[in-house]
């Protein structure tokens, strides 16, 4: 999207440097943010997001179609840069110690949330290090177990799990990730006790499901979708409040015997604390530009994506309503890091 240049109050009139400057004291502090940062030249050389996990998942895939879509808002290039491991803290940390000058972003997304309750010491605050700039975008989970399994709905899980104490298990890609907060979060709201199981990564996890050796998954979208599809495995319900636009023929959790229920994956962008707020408006407005295009919203389809946008304070809001309502799952599960 591209700035209109400032001009004169009156059509054909050239301003003085003094008149010019008069001109944007008087401006009101959110119309003169963009033109001051556009004259410190902001931004002049490419723009880096920082994915905390390895390249080829949905977090990755994400990035890259965002990036794709702030470049021509910004004028320059937004390069992806991969820094996996350590749940996220990581590439998260490459961040919090970058200069705050708006060339260096995060990708956050749920373990940002959730870390801070998980993990005992994080080599910075979660709430100090950064500031935000955009939610990207949210996405349920999907519920799934194999097709040739008893378990055939909600309400048929709810029975069982009621029945037999502690013997149903759900597998994740890991402790303390979005499909294993999901099953807790599910027991903790259903009162029911299940076994967790987690793996080191999804594909693991989905093969045991496959096999029959877990009952069930919370898994994203992109990871059993074609098992769907091809029927080995049978999707039941989306963890999203509501029905997914990807998935209608889907009931909400909550919808079908867990009152309350909702556990979204989401998106956000962040950049290290002490960024210009300038510079920071400049990326909202790449970001908000970037999720609007119809690129952005078919690229992310099958991750049941659906694209938000918005202010920095409103990814903030949701980001601690999200803290405060993990901690109180991590605390009634007794969740501790690996």
């Amino acid at each position: 999207m591209r700035h209109p240049e400032a001009t004169s109050p009156v059509k054909g009139a050239v301003l003085t440097r003094r008149q010019a400057a008069r001109l944007l004291t008087a401006l009101p502090l959110g119309l003169a943010a963009p033109r001051l940062a556009r004259a410190a030249g902001y931004p002049d050389r490419p723009v880096k997001i920082i994915v905390p996990f390895a390249p080829g998942g949905g977090t990755d895939i994400v990035s890259r179609v965002l990036a794709e879509g702030m470049a021509p808002a910004l004028g320059q290039t937004v390069l992806v840069d991969n820094r996996a491991g350590a749940g996220t803290i990581i590439g998260s940390e490459v961040v919090a110690k970058s200069p705050p000058d708006g060339y260096t972003l995060l990708m956050a997304t749920f373990a940002h949330a959730v870390n801070p309750s998980v993990q005992p010491s994080l080599p910075y605050d979660t709430t100090k290090a950064f500031a935000p700039v955009a939610l990207v975008g949210l996405s349920p989970n999907v519920l799934v177990v194999p097709s040739k399994g008893p378990i055939r709905d909600v309400p048929g899980l709810l029975a069982r799990a009621k029945a037999k104490p502690g013997e149903l298990t759900y597998g994740s890609f890991g402790n303390a990730t979005s499909s294993h907060l999901a099953g807790a979060l599910f027991c903790y709201l259903a009162k029911v006790d299940m076994t967790h199981v987690p793996y080191r990564g999804s594909a693991p996890a989905v093969t045991d499901l496959l096999a029959g050796r877990i009952d069930m998954m919370f898994a994203t979208a992109t990871g059993v979708s074609q098992h769907v599809r091809e029927g080995r495995l049978r999707a039941i319900a989306v963890t999203s409040a509501e029905r997914s636009p990807a998935f209608p023929d889907l009931p909400s959790i909550a919808e079908v015997g867990v009152p309350g229920y909702v556990a979204e994956s989401w998106y956000g962008l962040y950049v290290p604390a002490g960024t210009p707020a300038e510079n920071i408006a400049r990326l909202n407005e790449a970001a908000n530009a970037a999720v609007k295009t119809e690129t952005f919203t078919r690229s992310v389809a099958e991750e049941g994506l659906r694209p938000v946008g918005g202010s920095p304070a409103a990814l903030a809001d949701y980001v601690q309503t999200e803290q405060a309502r993990w901690a109180e799952v991590v605390r009634a599960a007794n969740i501790k890091p690996e």
